[in-house]
């Protein structure tokens, strides 16, 4: 089997796992919550997309002699920027489509959620509620999506060396 088709499979199994997981726990929550705090899962579900989305964008622009460079003065997180821009594709397919994609199913299927929870509050038709709650959900996710991407490709080196930092603080030290 090729590499290629490796990170293929990789990514259908993350994909599949993640996917179980975040949706069970939404849904779980989602059933003994009320019409606020299922918003306000939502509106979280939405940003992560986002953030995830402005990462995998930022791995892709990122130059990585600015890396090598901070990497020589010992900056904490260089070699991990390294190492996520040199995968960058696979990153970038994690980030945006693995994770994006997900935030984005499951931001919908609670979008359904709250649509049932505010028909039910209200007298508004289900069929109403459900076409605004998901044309929300959709202009916020596209609109903070485009405005992620236009901010990751500014500061593509200043996001990919957080993210560094991030993973360099949760990495496992080798001991002697």
């Amino acid at each position: 089997m090729k590499r290629k088709d490796t990170w293929i499979i990789k990514a259908f199994l993350l994909t599949f796992f993640i996917s179980l997981i975040v949706s069970g726990i939404s849904n779980t929550i989602s059933t003994y919550c009320n019409f606020f705090i299922l918003l306000g899962i939502t509106v979280v579900i939405i940003i992560i997309g986002i953030i995830f989305d402005i990462i995998g964008t930022s791995v892709l622009t990122a130059k990585e002699a600015s890396f090598h460079a901070m990497a020589s003065n010992k900056v904490k997180g260089s070699k991990e920027g390294i190492k996520l821009i040199k995968k960058s594709s696979n990153i970038a397919s994690f980030c945006n489509d693995i994770v994006g994609d997900i935030c984005g199913i499951v931001s919908g299927s609670m979008g359904a959620m709250i649509a049932i929870t505010l028909s039910n509050l209200t007298t508004i038709n289900i069929t109403i509620t459900a076409l605004l709650i998901s044309s929300l959900i959709s202009s916020l996710t596209v609109g903070g999506k485009a405005l992620g991407k236009k901010y990751a490709i500014k500061n593509a080196d200043k996001i990919v060396a957080v993210v560094g930092k991030i993973l360099n603080k949760f990495r496992f030290k080798k001991t002697a």
